[in-house]
């Protein structure tokens, strides 16, 4: 029987392209890589929105970016599930919104809950979950981006290490998407298109042995 994906996160699931502002092509954005990798087997479904926190408000938003109000819907339009990849964080790193890698971990734990006690129906259980560490905000000179994430930098090296423990600690699968991908100095927080492929290329052996493919 076919497994479903679904992948959670902010403009590095939308493939937003710093240099150009734009987006990525569709075949450079990684859930597009991790859906070629693993094949007609698996349907892997991408839900990116730039901005998106965790679990916390930006007032100054267009729509509504808050992670964790969001999740449920989501879970309900695309279940049943077999996996939901959750790659956020970045953006609770700006002062506006939380500004701490320990904000961003205990919005995490929000997430894993709500998938774990969504109303999956009786002819269904609740999908796993793959926690993944983005890559870490990196220094830059752009005049929006470096005081937009001020202190971005030293606290996005912790997420790795804090997220890998409460995956320990939840039961989940855990990713470091830093070990494989690099964000570009062009604003500090996105990917160019090959790092983005990377994500999803590194994905591919981790989500194989979480759907026993």
């Amino acid at each position: 029987m076919k497994k479903t994906v679904l992948c959670y996160g902010d403009s590095l699931t939308w493939g937003t392209d710093a240099a150009s502002g734009g987006r990525h092509d569709f075949e450079d954005r990684w859930p597009s890589v991790l859906q070629a990798a693993l094949g007609p087997a698996v349907d892997v479904i991408a839900e990116g929105l730039g901005g998106r926190t965790t679990a916390y408000d930006d007032g100054l938003a267009d729509c509504d970016r808050n992670g964790a109000r969001l999740l449920p819907t989501l879970l309900q339009t695309h279940g049943p599930l077999d996996l939901v990849i959750i790659m956020l964080g970045t953006n609770d790193l700006k002062p506006i919104i939380h500004g701490t890698a320990i904000g961003a971990r205990q919005g995490m734990k929000k997430l894993v809950s709500l998938v774990r006690f969504h109303d999956w129906g009786r002819a269904y259980k609740a999908p796993g979950i793959l926690i993944v560490s983005p890559p870490p905000l990196c220094e830059t000179n752009n005049p929006l981006f470096a005081p937009l994430f001020q202190g971005g930098v030293t606290e996005a090296q912790k997420l790795a290490s804090l997220y890998a423990d409460l995956a320990d600690e939840l039961g989940c699968a855990f990713f470091d998407a830093g070990t494989v991908a690099r964000t570009t100095p062009v604003d500090g927080v996105h990917l160019d298109a090959e790092n983005t492929r990377a994500v999803g290329r590194g994905l591919e052996p981790v989500v194989r042995r979480i759907l026993e493919l």
